[in-house]
This record gives structure tokens, sequence and C-alpha cells, in this order.
């Protein structure tokens, strides 16, 4: 894995660390350490300038797409439109993911209603669903049965889980590899599955707000695509939009946390070395800083969800030394090189359901499982 960075200590046969459990250091609190070094930099306060700019070019980048499908007749050109119109709506949903770690506003409400707007009435995606399941998704992340990113029915992360499948989920976890893409195209249209059951299930603190702004964005998305293309056109056209939406929102989320080390429930970690630990970083560009909407420090957002995202590659060069001063392994790799742990990592997890064990590659990609520490 020659195109990795790692700050560790590796094993014989792995470029990643294997982590071992330990139990939480009492010495030093070197989280609070790290985070004033952190503030003493400035890298907390927040940038109203840079989301002024993001939310006004987010919003010209839909103005346009709009555009276009309101004046240009042509349905081929429409389909580019509609590819077009997936990046867009996925960086929208990296604004509303900013807005709900309130990274954009000091005061709470001014974030909730970034987010509501972004979520609900564009996107079509509740934003009190979403602040559930991914602050409980930073609270525990990689932690089997806590962390709801990996309790998905359709994919396994440990050989118990796809031992535990039956019927059509087995056959999907024995060959979920080859499945990973093709469910990556379903993920946007479930995310607003779940949000219409959560907002009828659910008690929610803005009940009208969320259900209203809900049912505008789907007046407005299939009043604005049918008044220009016909019925089979229309339906290609949100088929292309929405499997591309949801491949786009997959393929940047993938890499934070798949395949890295696993939890099992209540382990005994400090937090600074579970957020590390757990998390993939992707090598930094201006390219991958835009397509992953910042999620590519996926280590500093995850030490510091509240940083605006302008500031996280200047807290990498922090938080790195820092992991390297204190023997924390950091890991960081390449786009490509991700999705093939990732793939690895999920094709030896399906092993046993083909009768079969782990490749030699699939071992070397596998998450150390970081297991409970009983107090002596």
């Amino acid at each position: 894995m020659s195109d990795t960075s790692v700050i560790g200590t590796p094993n014989s046969s792995l470029d990643r660390t294997s982590v071992k459990s330990t139990p939480p250091r009492t010495k030093v609190n070197e989280y609070a350490e790290l985070k004033q070094l952190i503030k003493s930099k400035g890298l907390l306060e927040k940038q109203p300038r840079y989301y002024t700019y993001k939310i006004l070019s987010i919003v010209g980048l839909l103005a346009l797409s709009i555009a276009f499908l309101l004046l240009v007749n042509n349905f081929w050109l429409q389909l580019l439109n509609a590819v077009f119109l997936a990046i867009v709506f996925g960086q929208i949903g990296f604004l509303g993911h900013d807005g709900g770690h309130r990274q954009i506003f000091n005061a709470t409400w001014k974030n909730d209603i970034v987010t509501l707007l972004q979520g609900n009435l564009l996107v079509g995606m509740s934003y009190s669903w979403w602040n559930n399941k991914h602050n409980a998704h930073h609270s525990h992340p990689n932690e089997i049965d806590m962390d709801p990113d990996i309790g998905i029915p359709a994919i396994s992360f440990t050989q118990e889980q796809a031992l535990g499948k039956r019927n059509f989920l087995r056959f999907l976890a024995k060959y979920q590899a080859f499945f990973f893409f093709p469910l990556l195209t379903l993920v946007g249209m479930d995310l607003q599955r779940v949000s219409i059951f959560h907002l009828f299930k659910t008690k929610v603190q803005h009940p009208i707000a969320e259900a209203t702004f809900l049912a505008l964005h789907y007046v407005l998305y299939f009043g604005l695509v049918f008044s220009r293309l016909n019925l089979w056109q229309g339906i290609i056209f949100i088929l292309v939009h929405q499997m591309l939406f949801g491949l786009y929102l997959g393929l940047t989320f993938a890499p934070n946390h798949k395949g890295m080390p696993i939890l099992d429930k209540g382990a005994s970690i400090d937090f600074l070395r579970r957020q590390v630990l757990t998390a993939r970083n992707v090598t930094s560009s201006p390219f991958n800083d835009f397509v992953y909407g910042g999620l590519n420090y996926q280590i500093e957002h995850h030490l510091f969800p509240s940083m605006p995202r302008k500031n996280l590659k200047e807290a990498q060069k922090t938080i790195r030394a820092y992991c390297a001063s204190h023997s924390i392994a950091y890991y960081e790799t390449t786009a490509s090189q991700s999705i093939k742990e990732i793939l690895t990592y999920l094709h030896g997890v399906g092993a046993p359901l083909r009768g079969k064990t782990p490749h030699k590659k699939a071992v070397e990609y596998s998450a150390p499982r970081i297991k409970k520490v009983e107090a002596v």
C-alpha cells in the first residue's frame, strides 16, 4: 500500500496499525490538550464569509440546473442535466451537514434553518432524522449495536452480522462486494423513504415545518420535471438523478469509516483514539476537497465536528503532528485505494458464507476489533 500514509507503528504484515484495547489514559487529558492547540490557532472560529460564498454558489448552481430544465428542449441534454443536478444535490447535502454540526453560525437556530431548508425543502430528507442518526454515529463511530452506520440491513460489516443474515439478505452478504455500488445508487431514495416514515412515526420538534417543507419539495421537484418532460422522460430523468445522487453520497461517505477498526459494544477506549482510529482520511487536493465536501478530512471532522469546513486542512497539520508525537495511528490514503480497501474488506466479511476463508488481501485490509476491557 505504497500510496497510503500512516502515523503509528505498523506490524509485520499490515501498513495499518493493529489496534489493541487499552484502558483510557488518566494522567493527561490528551484531547483537551489537542483542543487547546486547535483553539489557540483560531480554527474553531466561524467563517461567515466562506459560508456566504458557499451558500450563494450552491444556490447559483441549483438555479442554473433549473433554468436549463425549463429552457432546453433536448431530452439527451436533460439527462446530462440530471447528472449535474445529482452533483448539486450532493453539494447541498454537504452544506446541510455543516449546518447540522453548527459549523456555519454560532446561533443554533440559524444552523437549524439552513439544515431544514437544505434537507426537507431542497433534498427531500428530514433534517431531524438525519441529525439524530448522525449524532449517534459521531458518538459511537464503528461501535457494534451503537453506530447506525454499521447497522445497515443490506451490508454486513462483521462476520457475525453476515452469518446472522437470512434469505435474500444472506445472499447479499455473500457477494456484498459485487452489490456495493448498485446498493449505493439507492441511498438517495432510501433517505427520502426513511424521512417520510420518520415524520409519521416519530415525535419531532418542528413537525409542521418539516412536513410542510418536505411536501413542498415533492410538489416543486415533480412539478418542474414533468412540466418540461413527458411521463417516461420524466421518470428516466428522476431515476438518473436520484441514483447518481445516491452513488455520489455513498462514495463520499463510505471511505470515512468502512473497513476501519470495529469497536465491540462498550469498548474501553478514550475519545481521542476512538475518533482517530476508526476514521480514514482521503488525501487532500482542491478537487477532493470539493468533491468530498470536506469529509476527506474525516479524522479532523470527527475530533472537532463544529469546526468550519474551511479550517479542516489547516487543522490537519496540528492533528497529524500530535498523533505522531503520541504514537496514535493516523490513516490517510487515496480515493481509489480507499475503495479498493472497502471492497476487499466487504468481500472478506462474506467469505464464510461462500465456504471460504478470506483472501490474503482481505486479511490485509481487515478491520482490527477493539474489544471491551473489563475494569480491574
